[in-house]
């Protein structure tokens, strides 16, 4: 990889966790079950790469409750990548630990600390990250940091793909990165 790559492009990760309406069942924790990632060209001002990464859960299930906000269920998930590998993935094919990334709001990043922490897994991340949410909601003035498809509203942006799935959220947040680089407002300062 040039270094010049790492200085253009940007990955943008969503992901989606196990999730029930209350607390976890007993013995449960929240884990990833999908990794949405767009790539960004920042010179080009376009979205170059979307990929979809499923994670098979190994402490929880599906909840009905996920599935229905998701529209992910059990027997999709079963079929991912462990989450080791998963994040193997991300650092091999996507060059996660060289580029920086982005994602809305600091819920990713900290799913993935603790996920790796708890599964003693390499994180597969560098320390450049960018929380597009707290750049968006600067540029625009706003005293609260509005969730991704309130956003996409206020950009005049429209809403790609369904909502809370990782792949069509990362391809949206990007969609908002790229209305930030237009204003010249990314790379934030």
């Amino acid at each position: 990889m040039h270094s010049t790559d790492t200085d253009r492009l940007l990955n943008v990760v969503d992901v989606e966790a196990t999730c029930w309406p209350g607390s976890p069942p007993p013995g449960a924790v929240s884990e990833i079950i999908e990794i949405g990632l767009t790539v960004v060209d920042l010179s080009t001002a376009r979205r170059v790469a979307r990929h979809r990464i499923l994670v098979r859960p190994a402490r929880s299930q599906v909840s009905t409750f996920c599935t229905e906000l998701t529209g992910l269920t059990q027997a999709e998930v079963n079929r991912g990548l462990p989450f080791g590998e998963a994040c193997g993935l991300l650092a091999a094919e996507h060059a996660s630990g060289a580029r920086p990334w982005a994602s809305w709001g600091d819920y990713d990043r900290l799913q993935f600390t603790r996920q790796c922490g708890a599964t003693k897994t390499p994180y597969p991340f560098g320390r450049r990250h960018i929380n597009a949410k707290a750049v968006f909601t600067e540029a625009h003035g706003l005293r609260k940091r509005p969730g991704m498809a309130q956003a996409l509203t206020i950009a005049d942006l429209p809403l790609e793909g369904r909502h809370h799935r990782g792949e069509d959220d990362a391809w949206n947040i990007a969609a908002l990165v790229l209305h930030l680089a237009g204003r010249n407002e990314w790379p934030p300062e």
